[in-house]
């Protein structure tokens, strides 16, 4: 009988030695591999993008440690799920602990996952959840607080390709090439499981030795025209854009858009030219973000190949518009004192329930009136400085005129 069973779970690596990247993670010195030779496993958080070894290094987590590991995947489990697998604790299988491993936790509404809380506190449940997005915005605070975040990097060429060549040898019946290999690692952009599964489709079709030429024959064009064999091409691509428009060069901004588009990359430059609007053009023309948003949303709504136009007019609009990082390098300035301990000190007025002393701004003229905000031991302290740009030093000579502030 044919197992039908993709690839990458049949070969799933049983050992932190035989995973394909996260070294920092998993690695001899890795926090992970730590934690397990330790005996000392706590709730975690693993994010990073798809294909990097979150569910393998649960369940590798979940062998170590002795615990039963369930699974379930946040699109399509509910509480019910959750108080199922809580329950087991009370038979005989469920003695050594249950490790439950929630897969998309990002699709959990906020309900969902403060029932996961009492849980976690009575210790019934050592929770591993993973998502692909950024758990800082999509997972709240109560659950953050009692979890370690570990994040999960794209894993390059060469790191994959000892896990390959050892695949190779099960599901290659004549071998393949090392520049085979290397090609299908390229390709994958960083996703171990694309590359697996790569190879399984070369492989099952048994057509002798998979040798590179005929690695190229398989694989689309448009997976190789984005990515190199070393996997870095495509991070190059999406820096060489940013760059470009950072430099107010349009025509090279077009050009690196074209390049990622024409690999069949969508996605990455959409999040790219977001990040651009506010990271590089900010307070100087505030309307960037929203107008790169718009033309985001139009090209994600209307997919390849009319995508490129939207996209092409925000590239265009970006790379013109005047720059300035004034925002953002304030908000790290703001963020190196409280990582240093500072700005625990709110002042009264500010504070609930009574707000004591407190003026209402728009009580006085001009809708402004001299009061302290920022924490007593960072009094007078200054983060932001206008920018030469028209619009931030129109505002600054609004405010000046009105703080009486000529300094």
């Amino acid at each position: 009988m044919t197992n039908n069973k993709p690839a990458a779970d049949r070969l799933r690596p049983r050992s932190f030695d035989e995973m394909a990247g996260q070294a920092h993670l998993v690695g001899r010195n890795g926090v992970l591999r730590r934690m397990c030779e330790n005996g000392r496993i706590s709730s975690m958080i693993f994010f990073g993008p798809p294909g990097t070894g979150k569910t393998t290094c649960a369940s590798i987590i979940a062998e170590s440690s002795g615990m039963e590991l369930r699974r379930l995947n946040a699109t399509t489990a509910s509480l019910a799920d959750v108080k199922a697998v809580a329950s087991e604790t009370e038979g005989v299988f469920g003695q050594g602990g249950i490790l439950l491993y929630l897969d998309e936790i990002q699709y959990f509404n906020k309900k969902q996952q403060q029932s996961l809380l009492e849980y976690l506190e009575d210790g019934r449940i050592t929770l591993i959840a993973s998502t692909t997005e950024n758990p800082y915005y999509y997972i709240y605070d109560a659950l953050l607080s009692r979890c370690c975040v570990f994040e999960f990097k794209s894993v390059s060429a060469a790191d994959m390709l000892p896990l390959l060549s050892r695949h190779a040898e099960v599901l290659c019946k004549d071998g393949a090439d090392k520049e085979a290999l290397r090609y299908i690692a390229g390709c994958a952009a960083g996703d171990v499981r694309r590359a697996v599964t790569l190879l399984d489709f070369a492989a099952s079709l048994g057509e002798g030795k998979i040798t590179e030429e005929r690695a190229r024959e398989l694989l689309p064009s448009i997976m190789a025209g984005c990515f190199d064999r070393d996997g870095d091409v495509h991070y190059d691509l999406l820096s060489c854009l940013q760059k470009s428009i950072r430099g107010s060069d349009p025509d090279a901004a077009v050009f690196y858009l074209a390049k990622l588009l024409e690999g069949g990359d969508l996605i990455s430059p959409c999040r790219r030219l977001m990040v651009i609007a506010s990271e590089d053009i900010g307070a100087a023309y505030p309307m960037a973000a929203v107008i790169t948003r718009a033309c985001v949303e139009s090209a994600k709504e209307l997919g390849l190949p009319e995508a490129r136009i939207p996209l092409a007019n925000a590239a265009v609009m970006l790379a013109t518009a005047p720059k300035s990082n004034t925002a953002y390098c304030a908000l790290d300035s703001a963020a190196a004192d409280i990582r240093n301990g500072m700005g625990t000190d709110i002042p009264s007025h500010l504070k609930s329930p009574l707000f004591k002393g407190y003026k209402y701004p728009h009580d006085y003229p001009n809708r402004w009136v001299d009061q302290q905000y920022l924490p007593n031991d960072l009094k007078g302290r200054s983060y932001y400085k206008y920018g030469e740009n028209k619009t931030e030093q129109a505002a600054k000579s609004y405010w000046d005129n009105i703080k009486k502030n000529k300094t």
